[in-house]
């Protein structure tokens, strides 16, 4: 059996402020159940999150995340730069990096604490 795609499922501790977070970012809502489900679906091109409602989260103990492959990792941060987010805290968005293990990457941290590195393939430029 083959699998086309994965889609991770994040928590949210405020499910309207990770929207709203993640619309910045460029992605549309595409669904969204109220309460009790509390449950948004969101896509950016080939991009899918779905984020479920975690009221009791805490942000600094968060260890939820995802990796998202793109293909071209500087044009997305550059794009996200833009937004004027700070280099730690949270939400945060970090640096571009060639990385050791050949990936051209960065993250973005969400408002709960949610981790999304993002890369593409080396190019051997930042």
């Amino acid at each position: 059996m083959l699998i086309d795609i994965a889609i991770p499922i994040l928590p949210a501790r405020d499910l309207d402020q990770s929207v709203g977070f993640y619309e910045s970012l460029g992605f549309e809502v595409v669904g969204r159940a109220p309460a009790p489900e509390d449950y948004a679906l969101l896509r950016r091109e080939g991009m899918e999150l779905h984020l479920f409602g975690a009221p009791d989260l805490d942000p600094a103990t968060c260890y939820a995340g995802c990796y998202l492959r793109v293909t071209d990792a500087k044009l997305l941060h550059d794009e996200f730069a833009k937004l004027g987010l700070p280099d730690d805290g949270c939400p945060r968005l970090s640096t571009l990096e060639v990385k050791p293990w050949g990936m051209r990457e960065f993250h973005v941290m969400d408002p709960s604490g949610v981790l999304l590195r993002i890369g593409d393939v080396d190019t051997g430029e930042v």
